[in-house]
This record gives C-alpha cells, sequence and structure tokens, in this order.
C-alpha cells in the first residue's frame, strides 16, 4: 500500500511549488531593485495576484503546469483537432 502523503501533488502555500518560489524570487526582486515604497508596494501587489491565481489553479487541478507543459511538447503529434477522416501524422524523428 503506498501512503497517502507520497502520491499527494507538491504544493506550497496552496499552488504550484515551482511557480511559487519563482514569484516569491520575481516579487522580491522587484522590491529590492526598485528600493522604493511604491516599489515595494507594486512587489505586493504582484505577489498577492500571482498567489490568488496560483491558488486558483491549485485548487482546480494541482498536475496542471505538467499537464500542460506535456501537452506543449507533444503538440506536434497530437493535434488539436482529429476526426473519422483526420491526417496521419509522422511519428517526430527525436522519438526515434
Amino acid at each position: 500500500m503506498i501512503h497517502q502523503s507520497a502520491n499527494r501533488p507538491n504544493l506550497l502555500l496552496g499552488g504550484d511549488r515551482e511557480l511559487v518560489l519563482v514569484m516569491v524570487m520575481i516579487a522580491g526582486g522587484l522590491a529590492f531593485s526598485l528600493a522604493s515604497w511604491w516599489g515595494i508596494g507594486l512587489a505586493v501587489v504582484l505577489w498577492i495576484g500571482s498567489m490568488s491565481a496560483l491558488q486558483r489553479m491549485g485548487k482546480a487541478d494541482p498536475l496542471l503546469r505538467s499537464v500542460y507543459l506535456r501537452h506543449i511538447r507533444h503538440i506536434a503529434f497530437y493535434p488539436a483537432k482529429s476526426g473519422l477522416h483526420g491526417e496521419n501524422i509522422e511519428t517526430p524523428k527525436s522519438w526515434k
């Protein structure tokens, strides 16, 4: 039996861990690079806005980022539209 903690998505503050940490670095860098009160205010607004968006993404689908990245990587092979008489696509040469 697999323990539940080994099967949970890796979230931080309710959002995807990597995206949250990147936004911390961007907001912190913005606050320190502008070094003024309005720059700190702008960084706080950016942090709150991005965290609310990342928390909504985490609540909707914790694996949304990885699914999107996989979709982008395979978009040439799996077209968005398919049908009974759709065109066959060759396997990309990088896959062989």
